[in-house]
Protein backbone atom coordinates (compact mmCIF):
# COMPACT_ATOMS: atom_id res chain seq x y z
CA UNK A 1 0.00 0.00 0.00
CA UNK A 2 1.32 3.44 -0.96
CA UNK A 3 1.35 5.66 2.16
CA UNK A 4 2.42 9.25 1.71
CA UNK A 5 3.15 11.28 4.84
CA UNK A 6 3.96 14.96 5.47
CA UNK A 7 7.47 16.02 4.47
CA UNK A 8 9.90 18.31 6.28
CA UNK A 9 9.39 20.98 3.59
CA UNK A 10 5.89 21.69 4.88
CA UNK A 11 2.57 22.42 3.19
CA UNK A 12 2.12 20.75 -0.19
CA UNK A 13 5.08 18.39 0.24
CA UNK A 14 4.77 14.69 1.07
CA UNK A 15 7.22 11.81 1.21
CA UNK A 16 7.07 8.09 0.54
CA UNK A 17 9.60 5.55 1.79
CA UNK A 18 10.83 3.10 -0.86
CA UNK A 19 12.24 0.01 0.93
CA UNK A 20 15.20 -1.49 -0.93
CA UNK A 21 16.05 -4.49 1.25
CA UNK A 22 19.59 -5.38 2.26
CA UNK A 23 22.38 -3.07 1.15
CA UNK A 24 24.67 -4.77 -1.40
CA UNK A 25 27.48 -2.72 0.17
CA UNK A 26 26.93 -4.33 3.57
CA UNK A 27 25.33 -1.58 5.64
CA UNK A 28 22.11 -3.32 6.63
CA UNK A 29 18.59 -2.41 5.53
CA UNK A 30 18.31 0.55 3.20
CA UNK A 31 15.59 2.62 1.61
CA UNK A 32 15.16 5.65 -0.62
CA UNK A 33 12.67 8.49 -0.20
CA UNK A 34 10.38 9.89 -2.87
CA UNK A 35 9.13 13.43 -2.27
CA UNK A 36 6.21 14.97 -4.13
CA UNK A 37 4.92 18.51 -4.38
CA UNK A 38 1.16 18.50 -4.57
CA UNK A 39 -0.31 21.90 -3.70
CA UNK A 40 -3.78 20.78 -4.75
CA UNK A 41 -5.64 17.49 -4.99
CA UNK A 42 -7.81 18.50 -7.94
CA UNK A 43 -7.08 19.05 -11.63
CA UNK A 44 -3.68 17.34 -11.34
CA UNK A 45 -1.45 17.51 -14.46
CA UNK A 46 -0.93 14.27 -16.39
CA UNK A 47 2.84 14.70 -16.74
CA UNK A 48 5.64 14.80 -14.19
CA UNK A 49 9.24 15.66 -13.35
CA UNK A 50 11.45 13.25 -11.40
CA UNK A 51 14.49 15.00 -9.89
CA UNK A 52 17.70 13.46 -8.48
CA UNK A 53 20.24 15.34 -6.32
CA UNK A 54 24.05 15.25 -6.24
CA UNK A 55 26.74 14.38 -3.68
CA UNK A 56 26.46 16.07 -0.27
CA UNK A 57 22.96 16.99 -1.29
CA UNK A 58 19.27 16.14 -1.02
CA UNK A 59 16.07 17.70 -2.32
CA UNK A 60 15.21 21.05 -0.71
CA UNK A 61 14.84 23.38 -3.72
CA UNK A 62 11.16 24.25 -3.30
CA UNK A 63 11.33 27.05 -5.87
CA UNK A 64 12.33 24.48 -8.51
CA UNK A 65 9.33 22.29 -7.68
CA UNK A 66 7.03 25.30 -7.77
CA UNK A 67 8.42 26.46 -11.10
CA UNK A 68 7.74 23.10 -12.73
CA UNK A 69 4.29 23.01 -11.16
CA UNK A 70 3.53 26.41 -12.69
CA UNK A 71 4.55 24.95 -16.06
CA UNK A 72 1.98 22.17 -15.72
CA UNK A 73 4.12 19.36 -14.30
CA UNK A 74 3.67 17.33 -11.17
CA UNK A 75 6.98 17.34 -9.31
CA UNK A 76 8.72 14.41 -7.63
CA UNK A 77 12.24 14.24 -6.17
CA UNK A 78 14.22 11.22 -5.03
CA UNK A 79 16.59 11.16 -2.06
CA UNK A 80 18.83 8.22 -2.95
CA UNK A 81 19.89 5.54 -0.47
CA UNK A 82 22.00 6.85 2.44
CA UNK A 83 21.32 10.44 1.36
CA UNK A 84 19.24 13.13 3.05
CA UNK A 85 15.92 11.75 4.25
CA UNK A 86 17.06 8.20 3.42
CA UNK A 87 20.16 8.07 5.65
CA UNK A 88 19.82 6.00 8.82
CA UNK A 89 22.23 5.34 11.73
CA UNK A 90 25.09 3.13 10.58
CA UNK A 91 24.92 4.35 6.99
CA UNK A 92 27.98 5.92 5.39
CA UNK A 93 26.64 9.06 3.70
CA UNK A 94 26.19 8.59 -0.06
CA UNK A 95 28.33 5.44 -0.11
CA UNK A 96 27.92 2.99 -2.99
CA UNK A 97 30.52 0.89 -4.78
CA UNK A 98 28.64 0.77 -8.08
CA UNK A 99 26.40 3.50 -9.52
CA UNK A 100 24.16 0.82 -11.02
CA UNK A 101 23.01 -0.01 -7.48
CA UNK A 102 20.83 3.10 -7.80
CA UNK A 103 18.79 1.38 -10.50
CA UNK A 104 16.67 -0.19 -7.74
CA UNK A 105 15.32 3.09 -6.35
CA UNK A 106 15.19 4.77 -9.74
CA UNK A 107 13.09 1.92 -11.13
CA UNK A 108 10.77 2.00 -8.13
CA UNK A 109 10.45 5.79 -8.11
CA UNK A 110 9.59 5.76 -11.82
CA UNK A 111 6.99 3.04 -11.22
CA UNK A 112 5.28 5.13 -8.51
CA UNK A 113 5.36 8.28 -10.64
CA UNK A 114 3.93 6.46 -13.66
CA UNK A 115 1.11 5.14 -11.48
CA UNK A 116 0.22 8.70 -10.47
CA UNK A 117 0.42 10.39 -13.89
CA UNK A 118 -0.85 9.22 -17.23
CA UNK A 119 1.53 11.24 -19.40
CA UNK A 120 5.26 11.54 -19.92
CA UNK A 121 7.99 11.81 -17.29
CA UNK A 122 10.79 14.36 -17.57
CA UNK A 123 13.97 13.51 -15.65
CA UNK A 124 16.13 16.18 -14.00
CA UNK A 125 19.35 15.92 -12.01
CA UNK A 126 22.22 17.88 -10.50
CA UNK A 127 25.98 17.14 -10.37
CA UNK A 128 26.57 13.45 -9.49
CA UNK A 129 22.89 12.82 -10.15
CA UNK A 130 23.64 14.15 -13.63
CA UNK A 131 25.99 11.20 -14.13
CA UNK A 132 23.73 8.61 -12.49
CA UNK A 133 20.67 9.31 -14.64
CA UNK A 134 22.31 9.11 -18.11
CA UNK A 135 23.95 5.80 -17.16
CA UNK A 136 20.57 4.48 -15.97
CA UNK A 137 18.87 5.63 -19.17
CA UNK A 138 21.52 3.92 -21.26
CA UNK A 139 20.84 0.67 -19.39
CA UNK A 140 17.08 1.15 -19.74
CA UNK A 141 17.47 1.21 -23.52
CA UNK A 142 18.74 -2.35 -23.38
CA UNK A 143 15.67 -3.65 -21.58
CA UNK A 144 12.61 -4.92 -23.48
CA UNK A 145 10.77 -1.95 -24.95
CA UNK A 146 13.67 0.44 -24.30
CA UNK A 147 13.23 3.96 -22.95
CA UNK A 148 10.03 4.44 -24.97
CA UNK A 149 8.28 1.85 -22.79
CA UNK A 150 9.11 3.81 -19.60
CA UNK A 151 7.28 7.01 -20.51
CA UNK A 152 10.45 9.09 -20.09
CA UNK A 153 10.43 11.97 -22.59
CA UNK A 154 13.49 14.09 -21.79
CA UNK A 155 16.38 14.89 -19.46
CA UNK A 156 17.48 18.15 -17.82
CA UNK A 157 20.99 18.16 -16.33
CA UNK A 158 22.22 20.92 -14.03
CA UNK A 159 26.06 20.97 -13.93
CA UNK A 160 26.48 17.21 -14.43
CA UNK A 161 29.69 15.59 -13.16
CA UNK A 162 31.12 14.18 -16.37
CA UNK A 163 34.83 14.03 -15.42
CA UNK A 164 37.27 14.37 -12.54
CA UNK A 165 38.70 17.84 -12.06
CA UNK A 166 42.37 18.66 -12.69
CA UNK A 167 45.01 18.17 -15.42
CA UNK A 168 44.73 15.07 -17.60
CA UNK A 169 47.94 13.46 -16.31
CA UNK A 170 46.70 13.74 -12.72
CA UNK A 171 43.31 12.32 -13.72
CA UNK A 172 44.99 9.34 -15.38
CA UNK A 173 47.43 8.59 -12.54
CA UNK A 174 44.82 9.38 -9.90
CA UNK A 175 42.23 7.12 -11.49
CA UNK A 176 44.61 4.16 -11.49
CA UNK A 177 45.30 4.67 -7.78
CA UNK A 178 41.59 5.15 -7.02
CA UNK A 179 40.77 1.92 -8.83
CA UNK A 180 43.26 -0.14 -6.80
CA UNK A 181 42.57 1.35 -3.37
CA UNK A 182 38.83 1.57 -4.03
CA UNK A 183 38.71 -2.15 -4.76
CA UNK A 184 40.82 -3.21 -1.78
CA UNK A 185 39.77 -0.62 0.82
CA UNK A 186 36.50 0.88 -0.41
CA UNK A 187 35.68 2.79 2.79
CA UNK A 188 39.12 4.35 3.16
CA UNK A 189 38.96 8.14 3.20
CA UNK A 190 40.59 10.23 0.48
CA UNK A 191 42.61 13.04 2.13
CA UNK A 192 41.06 16.10 0.49
CA UNK A 193 41.24 19.70 1.72
CA UNK A 194 38.05 20.98 3.32
CA UNK A 195 36.47 24.21 2.16
CA UNK A 196 33.25 25.98 3.08
CA UNK A 197 33.46 28.32 0.09
CA UNK A 198 30.54 26.91 -1.90
CA UNK A 199 28.36 26.29 1.15
CA UNK A 200 28.95 29.81 2.46
CA UNK A 201 28.18 31.19 -0.97
CA UNK A 202 24.76 29.50 -0.97
CA UNK A 203 23.96 30.93 2.43
CA UNK A 204 24.77 34.50 1.41
CA UNK A 205 21.62 34.46 -0.74
CA UNK A 206 19.50 32.96 1.99
CA UNK A 207 19.26 29.41 0.66
CA UNK A 208 18.48 27.32 3.74
CA UNK A 209 18.86 23.57 4.17
CA UNK A 210 19.61 20.90 6.77
CA UNK A 211 23.34 21.03 7.55
CA UNK A 212 23.25 17.44 8.82
CA UNK A 213 22.14 16.35 5.35
CA UNK A 214 24.25 18.89 3.44
CA UNK A 215 27.24 20.02 5.55
CA UNK A 216 29.08 23.17 4.51
CA UNK A 217 32.39 21.36 3.97
CA UNK A 218 30.78 18.35 2.32
CA UNK A 219 30.82 14.71 3.37
CA UNK A 220 34.12 12.79 3.40
CA UNK A 221 34.96 11.18 0.06
CA UNK A 222 35.79 7.47 0.12
CA UNK A 223 37.86 5.51 -2.39
CA UNK A 224 35.15 2.96 -3.16
CA UNK A 225 32.58 5.66 -3.96
CA UNK A 226 34.98 7.64 -6.15
CA UNK A 227 35.99 4.44 -7.93
CA UNK A 228 32.31 3.91 -8.76
CA UNK A 229 32.09 7.46 -10.10
CA UNK A 230 35.23 7.10 -12.23
CA UNK A 231 34.01 3.81 -13.68
CA UNK A 232 30.70 5.47 -14.52
CA UNK A 233 32.46 8.41 -16.14
CA UNK A 234 34.56 6.01 -18.23
CA UNK A 235 31.36 4.42 -19.55
CA UNK A 236 30.01 7.87 -20.39
CA UNK A 237 33.22 8.82 -22.21
CA UNK A 238 32.88 5.77 -24.47
CA UNK A 239 29.48 7.09 -25.52
CA UNK A 240 25.91 6.51 -24.36
CA UNK A 241 22.58 6.52 -26.13
CA UNK A 242 20.07 7.76 -23.56
CA UNK A 243 17.17 7.63 -26.01
CA UNK A 244 15.66 11.06 -25.24
CA UNK A 245 16.57 14.73 -25.85
CA UNK A 246 18.53 16.50 -23.13
CA UNK A 247 19.20 20.02 -21.88
CA UNK A 248 22.44 20.75 -20.02
CA UNK A 249 22.73 23.95 -17.99
CA UNK A 250 26.09 24.99 -16.56
CA UNK A 251 27.91 28.06 -15.32
CA UNK A 252 29.94 30.18 -17.72
CA UNK A 253 33.13 29.79 -15.65
CA UNK A 254 34.78 27.74 -12.90
CA UNK A 255 36.99 28.76 -10.00
CA UNK A 256 38.49 26.76 -7.15
CA UNK A 257 38.44 28.73 -3.90
CA UNK A 258 39.93 27.61 -0.54
CA UNK A 259 37.70 30.07 1.31
CA UNK A 260 34.64 32.16 0.54
CA UNK A 261 34.73 35.53 -1.18
CA UNK A 262 32.15 37.28 -3.33
CA UNK A 263 33.59 35.90 -6.59
CA UNK A 264 32.44 32.40 -5.59
CA UNK A 265 28.84 33.59 -5.99
CA UNK A 266 29.17 33.83 -9.79
CA UNK A 267 31.14 30.70 -10.80
CA UNK A 268 31.04 26.94 -10.51
CA UNK A 269 33.28 26.43 -7.46
CA UNK A 270 32.94 22.63 -7.60
CA UNK A 271 33.36 21.36 -11.19
CA UNK A 272 35.29 22.37 -14.31
CA UNK A 273 32.64 23.61 -16.75
CA UNK A 274 34.97 22.95 -19.70
CA UNK A 275 34.70 19.24 -18.98
CA UNK A 276 30.91 19.45 -18.97
CA UNK A 277 31.07 21.04 -22.42
CA UNK A 278 33.64 18.52 -23.63
CA UNK A 279 31.68 15.38 -22.74
CA UNK A 280 28.12 16.61 -23.41
CA UNK A 281 28.10 14.97 -26.84
CA UNK A 282 28.55 11.54 -25.26
CA UNK A 283 24.91 11.37 -24.14
CA UNK A 284 23.52 10.53 -27.55
CA UNK A 285 20.25 11.79 -29.04
CA UNK A 286 19.72 15.57 -29.31
CA UNK A 287 21.67 17.51 -26.67
CA UNK A 288 21.44 21.25 -26.00
CA UNK A 289 24.06 22.78 -23.71
CA UNK A 290 23.63 26.32 -22.40
CA UNK A 291 26.23 28.24 -20.36
CA UNK A 292 24.65 30.62 -17.84
CA UNK A 293 27.01 33.50 -17.09
CA UNK A 294 27.29 34.15 -13.36
CA UNK A 295 25.69 30.86 -12.32
CA UNK A 296 26.78 28.77 -9.35
CA UNK A 297 27.54 25.03 -9.43
CA UNK A 298 23.86 24.39 -8.74
CA UNK A 299 22.52 26.65 -11.46
CA UNK A 300 19.11 26.75 -9.76
CA UNK A 301 20.69 28.10 -6.56
CA UNK A 302 22.31 31.05 -8.35
CA UNK A 303 21.93 34.75 -7.58
CA UNK A 304 18.69 36.30 -8.92
CA UNK A 305 19.93 37.36 -12.38
CA UNK A 306 21.51 34.05 -13.47
CA UNK A 307 18.70 32.11 -11.79
CA UNK A 308 16.11 33.97 -13.88
CA UNK A 309 18.19 33.28 -17.02
CA UNK A 310 18.38 29.58 -16.15
CA UNK A 311 14.61 29.37 -15.75
CA UNK A 312 14.15 31.26 -19.03
CA UNK A 313 16.37 28.78 -20.88
CA UNK A 314 14.60 25.86 -19.20
CA UNK A 315 11.21 27.21 -20.25
CA UNK A 316 12.34 27.71 -23.85
CA UNK A 317 13.59 24.13 -23.99
CA UNK A 318 10.39 22.80 -22.43
CA UNK A 319 8.40 24.63 -25.11
CA UNK A 320 10.56 22.96 -27.76
CA UNK A 321 10.09 19.57 -26.06
CA UNK A 322 6.32 20.03 -26.04
CA UNK A 323 6.46 20.61 -29.78
CA UNK A 324 8.84 17.70 -30.36
CA UNK A 325 6.47 15.44 -28.46
CA UNK A 326 3.95 15.75 -31.26
CA UNK A 327 6.42 13.82 -33.43
CA UNK A 328 7.93 10.39 -32.80
CA UNK A 329 10.98 11.05 -30.60
CA UNK A 330 11.51 7.46 -29.49
CA UNK A 331 15.01 6.07 -29.83
CA UNK A 332 16.07 3.67 -32.57
CA UNK A 333 16.37 -0.05 -31.93
CA UNK A 334 19.35 -0.60 -29.58
CA UNK A 335 20.34 -3.58 -31.72
CA UNK A 336 21.14 -1.12 -34.52
CA UNK A 337 24.86 -0.39 -34.15
CA UNK A 338 24.46 2.96 -35.88
CA UNK A 339 21.74 4.19 -33.49
CA UNK A 340 23.95 6.21 -31.15
CA UNK A 341 25.91 8.10 -33.78
CA UNK A 342 22.92 8.60 -36.07
CA UNK A 343 20.82 10.41 -33.47
CA UNK A 344 23.39 12.72 -31.87
CA UNK A 345 22.95 16.44 -32.48
CA UNK A 346 24.87 18.59 -30.00
CA UNK A 347 24.09 22.29 -29.93
CA UNK A 348 26.74 24.46 -28.28
CA UNK A 349 25.53 28.02 -28.28
CA UNK A 350 26.15 31.31 -26.46
CA UNK A 351 23.81 32.33 -23.67
CA UNK A 352 20.57 33.84 -24.90
CA UNK A 353 20.72 32.35 -28.40
CA UNK A 354 18.20 29.57 -28.90
CA UNK A 355 18.34 27.01 -31.68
Amino acid sequence: MTTWRPDVLGDGYEQLELPLGTDPDGEGEISATLVRYQPTTTDLPDRAVLYVHGFTDYFFQQHLAEHFAARGYRFFALDLRKCGRSRAPGHTPHFVTDLSHYDAELDEALRVVREEVGGGVLLAAHSTGGLVLPLWLDRLRRRPGGVAATGIVGLVLNSPWFDLQGPSYLRNVGTAAIDVVGRLRPRALIPLPKTEAYGRSLQTDGWRYDLDWKPLTGFPVRFGWLRAVRRGQAVLHRGLDIGVPSLILRSGASRSAPKYDASVDTVDAVLDVRQIARWAGCLGNRTTIVPIDGARHDVFLSTPGPLAEAFRELDLWLEWLDGAGKADTSAPDPADDSAGSATVSVLHRPMGEHA
